[in-house]
């Protein structure tokens, strides 16, 4: 069964690299023989070998589907916030409008429009020059349901772990700040289609109103707010004309317009605008400093795995202890990487004759009964890996872990593999329980297993 092919960015390498490091740190070294006698094999520099090793362990862990999970919920999570964003810059125009029964308070309207956006944009923007991060709450509210809507176990260290990372090249602000910006833009531009919408189909009339501020600081404030959106096409009302709103809202169907094309001019130049830029900024930095992420070396879980992956002598006889739990054989080396075919036998007694004959096609990879004889094996397997491969075993003794985690092991580096359940010397019968716990055993692993000797497979591919 072919594994299904995930193409990985360089970030989600680089991502799954360091959750792999995390979740070592936490709960342990994992089991990591295969993986790092495959990153040994595979040429590079300490880097490369380090990345092989943990996306290696991530497919076989679960890791690699936490991560598309979490994917899966980081889009739906901006799905969510962008729906809020949507709906509550609606309220907003409702809010600044009201129902067209009563006459519009210019100031007040503006207020609602763009007083709760300034002061969190201010917010922002003091925490991202003074304190080196922004206040990003909307931006951790994604993470937070991205991780939430995952559901799975897997990725528990996947946020702490990207968050890790973007932090030594202080990308999180960027990335955060491109969530941030991006949803509010996405409300204003909610609240900009509304308002245009409730001014075409409702009648509404403007004022301005005070009990301790004179006219002329309104015909000032309203002037010098209307002077960038002048310049950008936006009409703004006439000196007589905001004079004349603080009395009563004028009539007249100018008057009207004015303040109208004022109110929607200074929500796009001094609310839409600003927001539009930090997007497109925010995003800039990101894209640009994304390319320079990487991962930090001298940290100790790096450390210690320099000597196995680059190890300065091959050392035979290490054997880590058997895995909690046996994990299925989803793929063998591609046919086309592979040639030839090969027999080998694990733990048999000395009194059974061995090898069968063998024609000319069929390697002989002798038994497997030490450690030495194991690691010789896989790693020429590694590098030579055969086409067919066919691994005798006797079915009188108990499918034991470490024998399934071998068997696994050595098909993962065949294109094809099948399992040959030896038959009973003569004289003897073989145990039908334990002979079905190996067959419950090999489809777990989802290998084939044959009664008889498969040479014909071996040595022509065909049964």
């Amino acid at each position: 069964m072919r594994r299904r092919v995930t193409v990985l960015t360089p970030l989600d390498e680089l991502w799954l690299t360091e959750a792999v490091r995390l979740r070592e740190q936490h709960a342990g070294s994992l089991e990591d023989d295969e993986a790092s006698r495959r990153a040994r094999a595979n040429a590079g520099d300490l880097l490369t070998r380090i990345k092989y090793r943990a996306l290696w362990l991530a497919e076989r862990d679960g890791m690699l589907a936490a991560l598309r999970h979490w994917k899966q919920g980081a889009r739906l999570s901006l799905v969510l916030l962008s729906v809020f964003a949507v709906v509550s810059g609606a309220g907003l125009a409702f809010a600044a409008l009201g129902d067209g029964q009563a006459a519009v308070n210019v100031f007040w309207a503006l207020g609602s429009l763009l007083g709760l956006n300034l002061i969190l944009l201010i917010s922002w923007a003091l925490g991202l020059l003074f304190a080196g991060e922004s206040a990003a709450s909307l931006g951790r509210l994604w993470l937070w349901l991205s991780e939430k809507l995952a559901r799975d176990a897997q990725a528990a260290q996947l946020a702490p772990a990207l968050i890790l990372l973007l932090q030594r090249k202080r990308l999180n602000r960027w990335l955060l700040g491109t969530c941030v910006n991006g949803l509010w833009l996405l409300a204003l531009l909610s609240a900009l289609t509304l308002l245009l919408l409730l001014m075409a189909t409702r009648r509404y009339g403007f004022v301005w109103e005070t009990t301790i501020l004179s006219s002329d600081t309104f015909v000032s404030l309203t002037q010098g707010l209307g002077t960038l959106p002048s310049l950008v096409g936006f009409r703004v009302p006439s000196e007589a004309m905001i004079r004349a709103s603080g009395d009563s809202a004028l009539v007249i169907e100018n008057a009207r317009q004015a303040w109208a094309a004022w109110l929607v001019g200074v929500l796009v130049v001094y609310g839409i605008g600003p927001r539009l830029l930090l997007t497109l900024l925010c995003y800039g930095r990101w894209r640009a400093g994304r390319k320079q992420l990487a991962l930090d070396l001298s940290e100790p879980g790096f450390v210690e795995l320099r000597e196995r992956l680059m190890p300065s002598s091959e050392r035979l006889g290490i054997n880590d202890a058997a895995p909690a739990q046996l994990h299925a054989v989803q793929t063998g080396t591609s046919a086309i990487e592979s040639e030839g075919a090969l027999l080998v036998a694990i733990e048999l007694d000395a009194q059974r004759p061995w090898p069968p004959k063998l024609s000319e096609a069929v390697a002989d990879g002798g038994i497997l009964d030490s450690r030495e004889s194991r690691r010789t094996l896989l790693d020429q397997l590694t590098r030579f890996p055969p086409a067919r491969l066919a691994i005798a075993c006797d079915p009188r003794r108990s499918p034991d872990r470490g024998s399934l985690a071998l068997i696994a092991e050595l098909a993962r580096c065949a294109a094809a593999t099948r399992v040959w359940l030896l038959p009973a010397p003569a004289g003897e019968a073989l145990d039908a329980d334990r002979l079905g716990d190996w067959r419950s055993a090999l489809h777990t692993l989802e290998l084939t297993w044959a009664d008889s000797a498969p040479l014909t497979w071996l040595e022509t591919g065909h049964d």
